[in-house]
C-alpha cells in the first residue's frame, strides 16, 4: 500500500521534471496547468521575471458554471481558447506547454487543443 506521503513526493518528482525541461526558457512563455476535481486552471507565466502574464479558469466571471453542470473535456477546451484569446492580445504566440504532474491526456490534451485552435503554438 501506497502512503499520502509517497504519493505526494511522486507527484512533486513528476512536476519538478517537467518543469525543469521547460522552464527558464528566453524566448518562451511558459503555459502551466492546474487541474482539481471541479476546475481547471491556465496561465501564461514568465520565467524570468516571474510574472504571470495571463490566465484563464472555469472560475472568470464570464465563464462561471452553474452547480451540476458537468466539468468535463468541453469545458477544458473552452478554457484554452479563452488562454490564447487572451494570450493574443498581448502578442503572445509562442508557448511552452507545461502539463505539470498531470498525464497529456483527457482534460489537460482538450485545454491544449483548443488552445491550438485559436493560433497559439507549442
Amino acid at each position: 500500500m501506497v502512503s499520502v506521503a509517497e504519493k505526494l513526493e511522486s507527484r512533486t518528482n513528476r512536476a519538478r521534471r517537467v518543469r525543469f525541461k521547460v522552464a527558464g526558457n528566453r524566448e518562451r512563455h511558459r503555459l502551466t496547468v492546474f487541474r482539481s476535481n471541479k476546475n481547471i486552471f491556465a496561465q501564461i507565466v514568465d520565467d524570468i521575471s516571474g510574472v504571470t502574464l495571463v490566465q484563464a479558469s472555469t472560475l472568470d466571471k464570464g465563464f462561471r458554471r452553474k452547480a451540476g453542470d458537468p466539468f468535463n473535456k468541453n469545458v477544458a477546451r473552452e478554457v484554452g481558447k479563452r488562454i490564447a484569446a487572451r494570450a493574443k492580445e498581448k502578442n503572445i504566440e509562442k508557448v511552452v506547454f507545461d502539463r505539470g504532474p498531470y498525464l497529456y491526456h483527457g482534460k489537460i490534451k482538450a485545454l491544449a487543443d483548443g488552445a491550438r485552435e485559436e493560433g497559439l503554438n507549442f
